[in-house]
């Protein structure tokens, strides 16, 4: 399928395109999606968030932690994002890197960390 297709309609189509492949668990589709929606929209946290989510569980933990950091750069109390950057860390193995942002996470939501 040619690139046409995820460059097509308003980007309001787009994001809901992306929504819809994303709730389909087509990660590799919303990628396709977003990266466009991103490149012209750096600022909107909403759709870097979920490619960042969409990096996540294809597996493409360099490129989601990237993402997040650039929401973090932005907005360093978005706490989704925290708790998602501490979790991709965890799944790459750097437990001591997570700690920190999981336990920020889990007080911006009013929780007790247990880590």
């Amino acid at each position: 399928m040619s690139d046409t297709y995820y460059e097509f309609g308003t980007a309001a189509e787009r994001w809901d395109r992306a929504q819809f492949f994303f709730d389909a668990k087509e990660y590799g589709t919303a990628v396709r999606i977003l990266r466009g929606l991103v490149a012209e929209h750096p600022e909107q946290t909403a759709q870097r968030l979920l490619l960042a989510r969409a990096y996540y569980h294809s597996a493409q933990l360099s490129r989601a932690e990237t993402e997040l950091l650039a929401v973090l750069e932005r907005d360093p109390v978005e706490q989704y994002a925290r708790l998602m950057l501490g979790r991709t860390l965890e799944r790459q193995g750097r437990q001591d890197e997570a700690t920190p942002h999981l336990r920020l996470a889990a007080a911006m939501a009013g929780e007790t960390p247990d880590i």
